[in-house]
């Protein structure tokens, strides 16, 4: 019977211990595996709005979240939020900022929204601004939020080049799901579009986002984010306000104006949704602008007192009239600057 070979020893001595080969010195003119830099504001992609969900299995859906648009930068240097404007907030969010830094990731842009919930967990855009102290306010709110739904930046590469689903995957390793702290994952809901946008409304949320999982991340508003809304809603210029002795601060209406084409036009006004810490805020703010000849024809009008057009107001409404004025319109608070709010245009 022939016997099995001998193995040979690896190092051809089986008394030596096993060694791997000596290293070389690195050469420095082989470069070192390449790490993105770090952007220091990225413009945000936007959702363009659609009148209903669309169909098909490339499109994902998450909550419409009501609050600001913000970007937190993670760094070794520190922690920086910045508005869709660009302008640095983190010191209004230091909640968010505090749980920024405890995430486990050296480097990291993450795109979200910051919300304040009301009491049957619904993001509430006016519990937002009276918690920074209302619209020009300067408080540090404690109560905001930030629904983390995007990962543009991790650990040193640019993610933005890469399609949303992997862009996902990797931002819910760093933010899990059903999570109670500062910083949220705004969750993917498997749904069919319709259903969803729905159950939605009937719950009193604002609406749906659907983003199409095969998309980069592009700035701008390109359709690669779509929005669905249950009730409309948009930032109109005031033009002004026709005076109540009956009204909180005494505001009757608030004139207000759309872009078309380019110039404003006059798109009738709104009468409710005031309270009266909202309304004295307003009064205030529109009294410093106060010009003697409108920005805009409103028509005759008994007791208006007009306005400097600086001043957006978001506004919910149901639908226009046939002669372009908004429907069952309602005020819901002051945009404010740094938000970089787009005015409606028609």
């Amino acid at each position: 019977m022939t016997k099995p070979p001998k193995p040979k020893p690896l190092l051809q001595d089986a008394d030596k211990p096993v060694r791997s080969r000596p290293r070389k010195p690195r050469n420095p003119a082989q470069p070192n595996l390449p790490l993105d830099p770090m952007p220091d504001r990225v413009d945000p992609c936007l959702a363009l709005l659609k009148p209903k969900p669309p169909k098909g299995p490339q499109w994902a859906f998450e909550v419409k979240w009501d609050g600001y648009r913000l970007a937190v930068h993670i760094a070794p240097s520190g922690v920086r939020i910045l508005t869709r404007g660009g302008h640095d907030w983190t010191g209004r969010f230091p909640a968010i900022a505090a749980e920024a830094r405890r995430l486990p990731v050296a480097t990291a842009i993450l795109d979200g929204e910051a919300v304040v919930f009301d009491e049957q967990g619904r993001s509430d855009f006016g519990r937002l601004q009276q918690s920074l102290g209302g619209r020009g306010g300067k408080n540090a709110s404690r109560e905001a939020v930030f629904m983390a739904f995007d990962l543009l930046y991790f650990d040193g590469h640019d993610l933005m080049r890469t399609e949303f689903t992997a862009r996902r995957h990797l931002l819910e390793g760093l933010v899990p799901p059903g999570g109670e702290e500062a910083i949220r994952l705004s969750e993917e809901i498997e749904a069919d579009g319709d259903v969803l946008f729905r159950i939605v409304c009937d719950h009193g949320l604002e609406g749906i986002i659907a983003k199409d999982r095969n998309t980069t991340y592009r700035s701008g508003r390109l359709g690669d984010w779509l929005k669905i809304k249950c009730i409309q809603s948009d930032g109109f210029l005031i033009v002004g306000y026709e005076k109540s002795a009956a009204s909180f601060g005494g505001i009757g209406r608030l004139l207000l104006a759309a872009r078309k084409g380019g110039k404003l036009v006059y798109v009738g006004g709104v009468g409710t949704g005031f309270n009266e810490r909202s309304a004295a805020e307003l009064r205030e703010q529109m009294d410093k602008l106060i010009i003697g000849k409108p920005a805009v024809d409103t028509g005759r009008k008994r007791n208006a007192v007009y306005v400097h057009p600086e001043l957006v107001a978001e506004i919910e409404y149901r639908a226009w009239t046939h002669d372009g004025k908004l429907r069952h319109a309602s005020y819901k608070g002051l945009r404010e600057p740094q938000d970089n709010v787009a005015v409606a245009a028609i």
